[in-house]
């Protein structure tokens, strides 16, 4: 068998869940996309209301909101009160792995209040804005201002908390990093009720430093500072096909984003935003994007496609058109680009609803897409969730660069997921080791992409259902999770942690450092308050032995092993 050659898999024997899942897309039309449409009309409405009240009066209701938190901390009895978390449904978050924390006795904190941009300030190109804020809400605020936040992530619905807390990409993080990275400080309320402001040069700079990827662990953000950038009206796009192996694929993608002369910093070399969608093993579309002004854009002979308007194609469909009629360039409103997968969700719209792409579907109820996520969790029972884990795949890769090529091959072999989006990002050296980090002794080497601050990484996204599943093959998606967390594990990789994970936590705390966060977590009164970053991304319900060694937790970790010698 050849090296990208696929397994023979035996055929799979269809159970009731395979026709309610086939079956599905009549409750999503006749219920979920007309309550999703309210619920993004009434939140709307809720943003323009907060965005009358002045600067004054949205951060006296911050500080209210703050006490409130401060005092239900406060009311917590560690001797009978569960673990602290978020009041949150766990339908609610978007992230794909189930919440099944929430299912052991804990101690809920209400944070629904805060999703208020606090302010925009425009000399120091600074925005404030509460954890529930999501990436609709802020790009509306700044986009008109030819403002934007450093790191747009492309689904309207996810929210800055999320982006913090767990882990945001977009095309532009090749330039910035992940979204953490552009936070200049957090707003945290500690275990003890004390609220405090972190940045990276102040007395809690190792707070600061702790809190992208520690899921809430250590302490509950309620603000965050986050860099803005000036932009213009609208994104110069060239689409450009490419057809080899899936090796030649990946080289192709590097080059699209880091010069092979090594000068990673010049931005006549380097483009604003990149992104490649692999259509099969042997096609892709490279895609490279530019701040470009109104001015630029309405040119004679430009062409200005406005893909925000609910019956045009979906993004990654037309993106696709560059392999029958070759490579072209197009102009599309800023925020249009921003938002340009929302809605189709990527390419899992199709799933959800096979004919939500058509032409006609488009036209007459494109304007309610895309369905939200959480009601799409909210309306499945039990069997569907476990369904989905095993016959659907949606994981993020984290890999450096130039190990791109031999994770394509090994995403192939072992997954079959088509499309595949590629999207970079950097990854600083910092003063700490925080949770994900270089490769030690990166700098050494300056591969393709690679600066003397930072090794760039990619985000190979795998998102729809595997091949073997599309033939009726048997699969095993959580033996398939744990063969490419084995992978990451062997490469310096790292998993997205709103992904169903199937890591032991000694494998866990592997793949991510603890010795900052555990620190932190210590340092401020988490261990023992604060559940840990590894028992909310635990797949699973918590036994009630593993929630009361949670909540006994002082000192000791179970993950202390891996710092003895051997």
């Amino acid at each position: 068998m050849s090296d990208l050659e696929v397994p023979l898999r035996p055929k799979r024997k269809k159970v009731w869940v395979d026709y309610f899942v086939k079956f599905r897309w009549i409750l999503v039309i006749f219920v979920v996309l007309p309550i999703s449409f309210c619920l993004y009309f009434f939140t709307y409405l809720g943003d323009v209301r907060s965005a009358w009240k002045s600067y004054k009066k949205r951060q006296k209701e911050h500080d209210e909101n703050v006490e409130k938190v401060v005092k239900r901390l406060k009311q917590r009895n560690p001797a009978k009160d569960g673990l602290v978390c978020t009041a949150r449904k766990p339908w609610i978050a978007v992230g794909m792995r189930n919440v099944d924390y929430k299912r052991a006795r804990h101690f809920e904190v209400d944070l629904s209040a805060f999703r208020n941009i606090l302010d925009i300030d425009q000399e120091k190109m600074i925005a404030k804005v509460e954890p529930l804020v999501n990436m609709g809400q802020i790009s509306r605020a700044t986009v008109p201002l030819n403002l934007s936040l450093a790191v747009v992530a492309e689904l309207d619905d996810l929210t800055v908390g999320g982006l913090i807390n767990g882990y945001g990409i977009e095309g532009s993080s090749h330039l910035y990093g992940l979204f953490s990275d552009t936070v200049v400080a957090y707003e945290v309320v500690l275990a003890d009720g004390q609220v405090v402001r972190a940045t990276k040069d102040n007395e809690y700079s190792d707070l600061f430093y702790a809190i992208p990827w520690s899921q809430g662990t250590i302490g509950l953000l309620v603000a965050a500072e986050i860099k803005l950038i000036p932009i213009k009206e609208y994104m110069k796009v060239t689409y450009k096909p490419f057809r080899g192996t899936l090796r030649e694929i990946g080289q192709a993608y590097m080059d699209s984003l880091a010069p092979r002369d090594g000068d990673q910093d010049n931005p006549e070399k380097v483009p604003d935003f990149v992104e490649t969608m692999i259509y099969t093993p042997s096609e892709a579309v490279v895609m490279t994007g530019r701040y470009a002004s109104k001015v630029e854009a309405k040119r004679k002979g430009n062409v200005i496609n406005q893909i925000g308007w609910w019956f045009k194609p979906w993004f990654y469909q037309h993106a696709s058109t560059a392999l029958k009629k070759g490579e072209f360039v197009e102009y599309i409103p800023t925020r249009d680009y921003y938002h340009r997968h929302t809605r189709s969700l990527y390419w899992e719209g199709k799933l959800i609803l096979p004919f939500a792409d058509q032409w006609w579907f488009r036209f007459l109820f494109g304007w309610m897409m895309p369905p939200k996520v959480s009601l799409l969790k909210a309306t499945q029972g039990e069997a569907i969730r476990n369904y989905y884990h095993e016959m659907h795949v949606i994981q993020d890769m984290l890999v450096p660069l130039y190990k791109v090529p031999d994770a394509l091959e090994w995403a192939h072999r072992e997954l079959e997921v088509y499309p595949v989006w590629l999207c970079p990002h950097r990854l600083f050296k910092l003063p700490v080791k925080t949770m994900i980090y270089p490769e030690p002794g990166f700098e050494l080497h300056r591969r393709q992409g690679d600066t003397h601050y930072a090794q760039m990484y990619t985000d190979v996204g795998l998102y729809y259902a595997p091949g073997p599943i599309l033939r009726g093959e048997i699969f095993d998606g959580a033996e398939a999770v744990r063969r490419m967390e084995k992978w990451l594990l062997e490469n310096h990789g790292f998993q997205a942690l709103y992904a169903v994970s199937e890591l032991n936590e000694k494998d866990f705390w592997r793949m991510f450092d603890a010795e900052h966060y555990e620190q932190c977590r210590k340092k401020y009164g988490a261990v023992g308050t604060f559940m840990t970053v590894y028992y909310k991304s635990k797949k699973g319900r918590k036994t009630e032995k593993e929630v009361k060694e949670a909540e006994q937790a002082h000192l000791e970790t179970t993950y202390a092993e891996l710092e003895q010698p051997n």
